[in-house]
């Protein structure tokens, strides 16, 4: 049987800096209220004119990713492309993606789970690996979602949080059973859908409707986020997915080499961190540098994690995330 492994990671930020301290300039909010329910020191936003754009953003990462795992990009047979806000509201940007690597005819697929979009997408490329369909698979979460964001005083709690950036891993096809993607766990729950959700521009209200109307207060075209029930909600989800992992493959908690959660929110991480008694090194969060990227904060903390050798050949890595749907997952790696 046919096993999966992460062979190349890479990673892209853009290099606009947006501190508290920039945002207490145009929003009624303090960096002191910033730190204290989020973590947050600063983040990054893409500027208009600077090039980028979520597929380009994924296809740098890739191109990171491809390097290191010593392919070339007519390698990957299937591009699976994770994101909330894609270039276009159609086609997917995954194409995009395929366009700038130049791979003919490569399948691409965009994966729609928010947060949860790079865990969704690696089980994805687990199981079109392990049926023997292909053999290297691309998987990328990428993000521009400073563009989409309410930045004024009414948006505040969400103009804090959220970032721009890219995370890509290569995913390999292997003989071994004693290394790679050990299993998934994925679930969701629709009915707190509208909980974290983005309504308009949508099929029953149009962009033509929103222009017509042109009502300062509507906000429907904004992320909203009912942020306690998605708070407690998140850090039950995390504690029985990550408990599930480490169920499924007899492990505890005390064989964790590195949990990376979603980096939602500080707090969700060390609350998690509490639950299951990890010390500081075998948990890694970035988000104090880079706000909350959704689909791309776990590529992102991955390949940061590796690059300063956190993630070794034999560590048990624990990847879980939670977000709108409302949708969860996990993947235990072996690395």
């Amino acid at each position: 049987m046919y096993n999966s492994k992460i062979v190349g990671l890479g990673k892209f930020l853009p290099d606009n800096v947006v501190t508290n301290q920039d945002l207490e300039k145009k929003i009624d909010t303090s960096n002191e209220w910033i730190v204290e329910r989020t973590g947050i020191n600063e983040r990054r936003h893409i500027k208009k004119g600077d090039g980028n754009s979520t597929a380009s953003m994924g296809a740098e990462a890739a191109k990171i990713a491809l390097d290191r795992a010593n392919m070339s990009a007519k390698d990957i047979d299937l591009i699976l492309f994770a994101t909330l806000s894609p270039d276009y509201y159609m086609p997917g940007s995954g194409v995009f993606v395929q366009n700038i690597l130049n791979i003919p005819t490569c399948p691409a697929m965009d994966i729609r789970n928010a947060c949860s979009g790079f865990v969704f997408g690696l089980a994805t490329a687990d199981q079109f690996i392990k049926t023997g369909m292909y053999k290297n698979i691309l998987v990328i979460g990428s993000e521009t979602q400073s563009g989409a964001i309410d930045m004024t005083s009414r948006g505040r709690d969400i103009a804090v949080i959220f970032g721009d950036g890219a995370g890509a891993a290569v995913v390999t096809r292997i003989e071994s059973d004693s290394t790679g993607i050990l299993s998934s766990h994925l679930h969701s729950e629709g009915e707190y859908a509208d909980e974290l959700v983005m309504v308009a521009p949508n099929m029953n209200k149009w962009v033509t409707e929103i222009v017509s109307d042109n009502d300062p207060t509507d906000s429907s075209y904004f992320p909203y986020m009912n942020g306690r029930l998605v708070f407690k909600n998140a850090v039950s989800r995390f504690e029985e997915v990550i408990k599930a992992g480490l169920k499924h493959n007899n492990l505890n908690s005390s064989q964790i080499s590195l949990l990376i959660p979603h980096q939602a929110n500080l707090r969700i991480s060390q609350f998690v961190q509490k639950k299951f008694q990890l010390r500081d090194d075998q948990v890694y969060n970035n988000i104090m540098r880079y706000g909350n990227t959704t689909a791309a904060s776990i590529p992102i903390a991955l390949t940061e994690a590796w690059e300063e050798g956190k993630v070794k050949d034999g560590n048990i890595i624990v990847l879980a995330a939670f977000g709108a749907g409302f949708s969860w997952g996990s993947n235990v790696i072996k690395w």
